[in-house]
């Protein structure tokens, strides 16, 4: 079952793809479905998976053109997508017994990067509310949400778990 933050699904997607080849940090991306590149973490019982994810990250924005970035707007794109995944990555640490993958993709035009991590939590992620800046804690969703072209949740009928995702847009 397939949840947005925003729309019942992205646009051009209905969740994960299902087709994407799976590899542990390949040396060049994998050319997706429709010439979308996707690379795939596992972290499945892994130590130190929130500077393990960002780093796994930061090699795919090099390969795919966004490091080492022009403009600063550029830069500000890339660190976004690093905290979303450091967002992402934590959030399943401390409501899901950990991660158990990191995907990304991108698609051909290199506009458009999304993040998925995968847990076998049965929890819903949801921005708190109302959202009170001031106080520590519970502002990741929220964060995802503001940086975000979209997010949501996929859930397999059947099976443990989910996959939280989230669409960061590339500065023209």
């Amino acid at each position: 079952m397939l949840m947005s933050a925003t729309r019942p699904y992205s646009p051009g997607d209905r969740g994960p793809d299902p087709e994407a080849a799976v590899a542990d940090a390949p040396a060049h991306p994998a050319p997706g479905p429709a010439g979308r590149q996707v690379r795939r973490l596992s972290l499945e019982g892994a130590s130190a998976v929130v500077p393990l994810a960002r780093d796994f990250t930061r090699e795919a924005l090099h390969a795919w053109g966004w490091l080492p970035a022009a403009t600063a707007d550029r830069r500000a794109a890339a660190e976004d997508v690093l905290l979303v995944v450091s967002e992402l990555v934590t959030n399943a640490c401390l409501h899901a017994e950990g991660p158990d993958e990191l995907g990304l993709s991108c698609d051909s035009d290199r506009k458009v990067l999304r993040v998925e991590v995968s847990d076998r939590g049965a929890g819903q992620p949801t921005p708190r509310t109302p959202h009170r800046a001031g106080r520590p804690g519970g502002h990741g969703m929220f964060i995802v949400q503001r940086l975000c072209l979209d997010w949501g949740v996929v859930r397999n009928p059947g099976e443990t778990g989910k996959t939280v995702w989230a669409e960061l847009e590339a500065p023209s």
